[in-house]
């Protein structure tokens, strides 16, 4: 149940802090005394989207938040949050709403999106607004609304299985018959383009950059061979044989023939020859390094390379920008050409999985719809019983749960393939319409009533909020939608704003909100009424400004009968 609800600058409540007790609550108050306001925040408190228009002028935010305490059976609002469950079982939630339209909520202190808090309300809080009558005039929400007392969770999922899976092939097959259509011109591109590669016989990935390293080589040949030449003869070899080799080898040896008469001889001869082990190491590492890698014309080699690398830069213009990405554009043009190919076999495949596939889901979709049509008779008996209770005894009502087929096949939607509809009629001698097309706001309110009663039975909010249920229906019929709501309130916490004396007389707790003026400004309050407090407000509702004594006494006749009434 709700237990308190706290309001901080919105529009006219600047500081609303109001308990409320498990039963049936009524809130009445003078037109634009703040009712709205609350229902505003409730929503807000319940995720709905909220503009920054609900903040009191001259503050930079609102604030809301609601206290609940939580039986076991919704120990699935905590899983919901991401939070534990207190040892009192309560759950604060709170939203702020700044002026730069930001939104920030928390959970027992604990912040969590608006998209959870939102899954959570669902549990905590059913709001039936004057909104909700245009809900009923959707008919594309009836399938929703019908899924729900329903409780048929598991045979959607399965449909949904089975219908994701025959949109997916029919979309692959879709996606085929679309390729086909240019298969011959695509079967002739992809066939050159594959040819036009395996011609030019890539080989490693870094051809082009060995490539383009040797064409630097040979553009600087002569360079390379005349430099390549002075070192090597000048370290190792030349014809003349005086190279630093042989020189130092000279050295060694005559050093060799007077080692006995010159201190230290053996070493010097030891470094004389690691000298020399160096310099004709790196004489034939310069020859080496600096080897073009070929023989015969150097401008006959270059002019190969330069066409190679032109084959391979159109190539890369065409396919990809190195030699790896070409070979991939090859082996996808490859699988493509296979599929172009291999077409008409994969269109047959396609199509008798589709026939399987549609099998599968007009099973789920009969499960589903049989589940549908015993849950509509349910529910619209129920709706009936309770229409009738509430002054509309000729009234029909009926659900429609139809099969929805064109040229013998089913039509599959994602909520299945029905088509539903939810259809009344008030007088006798009337055939039945679709609910969508009744224009009396009376008779949408009670059977919004009726349909949130039924629902309740089955799938019940802890607390259900009604906005003005009374509009447009009588006083006797008021009356009964009191009794409707009390009795509800014997199953779930009920709060109903209203402008009705028969409704208000009938709670179990009756709520004031007022407006009075504080420092120049309006602000609303809100008060839990005593009897006497109670029958003013009755005796206010009945007649207005001036109320009189008659009134006052009609007002403690109804307040001492909604005491009594009985409820069966």
């Amino acid at each position: 149940m709700l237990k308190n609800l706290y309001i901080s600058n919105a529009a006219v409540a600047k500081n609303i802090d109001v308990d409320f007790e498990n039963g049936f609550s009524v809130v009445t108050g003078e037109t634009g005394s703040g009712k709205s306001v609350m229902i505003d925040c409730l929503q807000m408190i319940s995720g709905s989207k909220t503009s920054k228009d609900i903040i009191r002028s001259g503050e930079n935010k609102a604030v809301v938040s609601a206290l609940f305490q939580l039986s076991k059976d919704d120990e699935a609002v905590f899983d919901i949050l991401g939070i534990d469950r207190d040892e009192n079982g309560e759950l604060l939630l709170s939203r702020t709403l700044t002026a730069d339209g930001r939104s920030t909520v928390k959970a027992n202190g604990r912040s969590v999106t608006l998209a959870v808090l939102k899954e959570a309300s669902r549990a905590l809080l059913g709001i039936n607004t004057q909104d909700e009558k245009v809900f009923l005039s959707d008919k594309n929400e009836y399938t929703a609304i019908l899924d729900n007392f329903a409780e048929d969770h598991d045979l959607l999922a399965e449909y949904k299985k089975s219908y994701t899976s025959l949109m997916q092939t029919e979309a692959e097959l879709s996606n085929l018959r679309e390729d086909l259509k240019e298969k011959s011109m695509m079967v002739d591109i992809l066939s050159y383009q594959i040819k036009e590669i395996e011609n030019a016989r890539l080989s490693a990935d870094d051809e082009y950059e060995k490539l383009e390293k040797l064409r630097s080589k040979i553009k600087s040949a002569e360079k390379i061979t005349k430099s390549k030449k002075i070192v090597y003869k000048a370290l190792f070899q030349n014809d003349k044989g005086y190279s630093a080799a042989y020189l130092l080898e000279r050295a060694s040896a005559a050093l060799s023939q007077i080692s006995d008469m010159v201190d230290g001889a053996p070493d010097m001869i030891r470094r004389l020859e690691e000298y020399r082990y160096d310099i004709v190491d790196i004489a034939e590492t310069v020859n080496s390094a600096l080897d073009l890698g070929f023989e015969g014309d150097p401008t006959e080699k270059l002019n190969q390379v330069e066409s190679r690398l032109n084959l391979l830069d159109k190539l890369k213009k065409k396919y990809g920008s190195t030699i790896a990405e070409i070979k991939e554009f090859k082996n996808d043009a490859s699988v493509k050409l296979k599929k172009y190919t291999d077409s008409d076999d994969a269109v047959s495949e396609l199509e008798d999985r589709i026939k399987r596939l549609y099998a599968e889901a007009k099973i789920a979709a009969d499960k589903l719809r049989d589940c549908r049509s015993r849950a509509a008779k349910t529910l619209s008996e129920d709706i009936i019983s309770t229409l009738r209770y509430l002054d509309m005894p000729k009234v029909k009502f009926t659900i429609e749960v139809i099969p929805d087929i064109d040229n013998g096949k089913f039509k599959f939607t994602s909520k299945g393939a029905d088509v539903i509809d939810f259809k009344i009629s008030v007088n006798p001698g009337e055939a039945p319409v679709s609910l969508a097309k009744v224009a009396s706001g009376g008779e949408m309110s009670r059977v919004m009533l009726a349909l949130r009663s039924s629902i309740n039975k089955k799938t019940a909010s802890d607390t259900v909020i009604f906005d003005e249920i009374d509009a447009g229906v009588s006083g006797s019929t008021s009356e009964r939608i009191g009794l409707l709501l009390k009795k509800l309130s014997k199953s779930v916490q009920v709060i109903c704003v209203t402008h009705s004396p028969q409704i208000a007389s009938v709670a179990d707790y009756h709520y004031l909100i007022s407006k009075t003026e504080v420092s120049g400004r309006a602000e609303s309050k809100i008060k839990l009424l005593e009897d006497d407090e109670r029958i003013n407000e009755i005796s206010r509702i009945i007649g207005g400004i001036d109320v009189t004594d008659k009134q006052r006494a009609a007002a403690g006749e109804m307040l001492l009968k909604g005491k009594t009434q009985n409820l069966t």
